[in-house]
C-alpha cells in the first residue's frame, strides 16, 4: 500500500475508533493505542502483499567493481614527481577487465534506477498478486525494452543519466589534468627525469597486460550497494526532476529491465541467466576492449616517461568516460579521420595510412588538447614533432 493510502487508512481508523469511544467511554489514550495497533496491522498486510526485492549477488558485485574503479580513476591528477609515481598510476589504471567494466556499468545503472521512488512505485503496481507479477516478469524477460514503458521509467532514466553525466565529467577533469601534465612536464623542472626513456619497456608492457583481468569487488562497496537496493536510498544521488523520455540507448533499456525484475522478485540467485543476459551490451563492450588495445599500442610506442603519462590520461581515464558516454547517453557517434594540413598544398597530397593506434569510432577525436607554443606540423613534417605530439596524432616515434 502506498504511503498516501496508509495515511488515509490511519485517519479513517482513528475517526472510527474515536466515534466509538465517545459512545462507550474509553480514554483517549486507549483509543489512540487501538488506532495505532490497527494501522500497524494494515501496514503489515501491505508489506506482505509486496514481493521481496531480489537482486543476485553477481549483479551487485559487478556494479561494485565498476563503481570503485571509476571513482578511483576520477581521483587521478597530474603533477607526478617521479617515474615510480607514473608507473604506479599506470598500473592502477590498467587493472581492469573490459568485459567486467562493461557489465558493471549496466549493473550500476540498474541500482540507480531503483533509487527512483517514482519507478519503484510504478513497477510495484504490477505486484499486487503473483499471477500479475509473473506475467510482467515474463514480459520483461521476453522483451527488455518493455520496461521503458513502465510508470516512472522516465524518472529512473533521468536519474541514471544525470548521475553518470556527473561521473563522466569527473573523469574528463582527471584526464585533462594528466594529459596537460604530459605536455607541461617537458618544459618544467622535472624535465631531467621525464625525458629519460622507460627502462625495460617490454617488461613494463607485459606487466600492464597481465593486469587485464577481472577483479574482486570491495566488500564495503558491495555492502553499500546491496543496502541501497533494499532501501531505495543511501547512494546520495539526485536527479528525479530531470526526466528523460524514451527511446533510450540499449544499456539504459537493459538497466531499467534489470531493475524492474529485481522489484518484482525476478532477479534473484535463481535468475542469473536473465540478469547476465541483461548486463551484456555490444557497443559498451567493443568500446572498452578497443580502449584497452589502444592502451597497449600506446605503451608499445612510448619511450620517455612523459609519454606513459599521456597513455594513461588518454587511453585509460578519458576513454573510460567516453565509453560510458557513448553507451548510456543519447548522443551521436564520433568518427575520426586523418589529420588535415593547415597550409595549402602545392603538390598532390600523398596517401597516409591510418595508424593502428587510432581510437575506435566510439572514442573521442584525439586532438582535444593543444600542444603548447606552436602549431602542429603536418604528417609530412613528422620528424619535427615532439614525442607526445606523435602519440597524439598516431604517428609512431622514430627508433632511437
Amino acid at each position: 500500500m502506498r504511503p498516501v493510502a496508509l495515511a488515509r487508512a490511519a485517519a479513517s481508523i482513528l475517526a472510527v475508533v474515536l466515534v466509538a469511544g465517545c459512545a462507550a467511554g474509553p480514554s483517549e489514550e486507549q483509543l489512540r493505542a487501538e488506532a495505532q495497533a490497527e494501522l500497524a496491522a494494515v501496514q503489515a498486510r501491505a508489506q506482505a502483499a509486496r514481493p521481496p526485492i531480489s537482486l543476485n549477488s553477481n549483479v551487485i558485485q559487478e556494479a561494485a567493481v565498476y563503481l570503485a574503479y571509476t571513482r578511483d580513476m576520477a581521483t587521478l591528477r597530474g603533477g607526478f614527481e617521479s617515474p615510480q609515481a607514473i608507473q604506479q598510476a599506470l598500473r592502477r589504471g590498467a587493472a581492469y577487465d573490459a568485459r567486467q567494466v562493461s557489465r558493471g556499468l549496466i549493473a550500476y545503472a540498474a541500482i540507480l534506477a531503483m533509487q527512483s521512488p517514482e519507478f519503484v512505485t510504478g513497477v510495484q503496481t504490477f505486484a499486487r498478486d503473483r499471477t500479475t507479477r509473473n506475467a510482467m516478469v515474463d514480459r520483461i524477460v521476453g522483451n527488455p525494452a518493455s520496461a521503458s514503458t513502465l510508470p516512472g521509467a522516465d524518472a529512473a532514466a533521468g536519474l541514471i543519466i544525470a548521475t553518470l553525466e556527473d561521473d563522466i565529467r569527473q573523469l574528463r577533469e582527471a584526464a585533462d589534468s594528466v594529459e596537460n601534465d604530459a605536455y607541461a612536464i617537458q618544459a618544467d623542472g622535472r624535465t631531467s627525469w621525464a625525458r629519460v626513456h622507460v627502462a625495460d619497456r617490454e617488461s613494463r608492457l607485459a606487466t600492464v597486460r597481465s593486469l587485464s583481468r577481472p577483479n574482486l569487488a570491495p566488500a564495503e562497496e558491495a555492502a553499500r550497494l546491496s543496502a541501497a537496493v533494499q532501501s531505495g536510498s543511501g547512494l546520495g544521488v539526485t536527479g528525479t526532476d530531470r526526466r528523460r523520455a524514451a527511446p533510450y540507448p540499449q544499456s539504459v533499456e537493459n538497466a531499467l529491465a534489470l531493475a524492474a525484475l529485481a522489484l518484482l522478485d525476478g532477479a534473484g540467485e535463481n535468475a542469473r541467466a536473465n540478469t547476465d543476459a541483461l548486463m551484456f551490451e555490444r557497443q559498451s563492450l567493443d568500446c572498452f576492449e578497443s580502449s584497452k588495445l589502444n592502451l597497449f599500442q600506446c605503451l608499445a610506442a612510448s619511450r620517455p616517461h612523459y609519454e606513459d603519462m599521456f597513455c594513461l590520461g588518454r587511453h585509460v581515464v578519458r576513454d573510460l568516460g567516453q565509453c560510458a558516454r557513448g553507451t548510456v547517453l543519447p548522443a551521436g557517434q564520433v568518427t575520426v579521420g586523418a589529420p588535415t594540413q593547415s597550409r595549402a598544398a602545392t603538390a598532390p597530397r600523398p596517401t597516409v595510412e591510418q595508424p593502428a593506434t587510432r581510437p575506435a569510432a566510439t572514442l573521442p577525436a584525439p586532438a582535444t588538447l593543444s600542444p603548447p607554443a606552436q602549431q602542429a606540423p603536418s604528417q609530412t613534417q613528422s620528424p619535427s614533432l615532439s614525442a607526445t605530439q606523435r602519440l597524439n596524432s598516431g604517428i609512431a616515434a622514430p627508433e632511437s
